[in-house]
């Protein structure tokens, strides 16, 4: 490796301020904010809007859209305009 072009890489705490959670990992970010660890050792802090901890995915949280006739609204709008797109039923004689 070439010296002096890599990023130095720290024990940086990634905080998620809506679930609690704390994770102590490396990275190269740059943090303003310290929090004491829970070895009591004082990391860089950087917080987080959503982590696995407080996203609806992964929290089971996540609501279901209702998409009963937005189909049928969909085909009000532009049915007439993307007719000719559908394929043309036979008829019977």
């Amino acid at each position: 490796m070439r010296y002096g072009i890599h990023p130095v890489s720290r024990p940086v705490v990634f905080r998620d301020r809506a679930a609690g959670l704390q994770l102590l990992t490396r990275s190269t970010l740059d943090a303003r904010d310290t929090v004491e660890g829970e070895d009591g050792i004082t990391y860089p802090v950087v917080d987080v809007e959503i982590s696995s901890a407080s996203h609806p995915f992964y929290t089971g949280t996540s609501r279901v859209m209702d998409t009963t006739g937005r189909v049928e609204r969909f085909v009000r709008r532009y049915g007439r305009a993307l007719s000719h797109l559908a394929p043309q039923k036979e008829s019977r004689r």
